[in-house]
């Protein structure tokens, strides 16, 4: 394996963060499958039963809550996949943005991560 461009980042820590990002989008991607079966038969058994405007209104939340969930997954799923591009690259732990090493310490709380904690402050305040 080639050394990272990162100062903080050996090979064994690389290779550790390969493992949990494989593990991770496994993960995501298994729930995603069940979370949609699931609103599958939830839809299925409503579908012939009477209901009021509260339920309506409950179902429509429910499902507004469970679409944010999905759309969350699928942008992490994608974050993983660029960060495990980024490993095949050598170029792990380097913002998308600045090309600024991220710390190890956010690295290792979020596998994913693809922009320094500063940027991501700097994203929020200005979206």
């Amino acid at each position: 394996m080639t050394k990272s461009p990162h100062p903080d980042l050996d090979e064994a820590f690389i290779a550790r963060q390969h493992d949990r990002l494989v593990t991770l989008r496994r993960q995501l991607t298994a729930s995603a499958d069940a979370a949609a079966v699931e609103g599958g038969q939830v839809q299925e058994a409503a579908g012939d039963e009477p209901m009021d405007g509260g339920d309506d209104g409950d179902r429509l939340e429910q499902l507004a809550n469970e679409e944010a969930l999905l759309a969350r997954g699928e942008q992490r799923v994608a974050d993983i996949d660029r960060a495990l591009q980024k490993i095949r690259d050598h170029t792990y732990g380097l913002s998308d943005g600045n090309g600024k090493p991220i710390a190890r310490a956010h690295l290792e709380a979020v596998p994913e991560a693809l922009f320094t904690t500063e940027e991501l402050r700097a994203q929020e305040k200005h979206p």
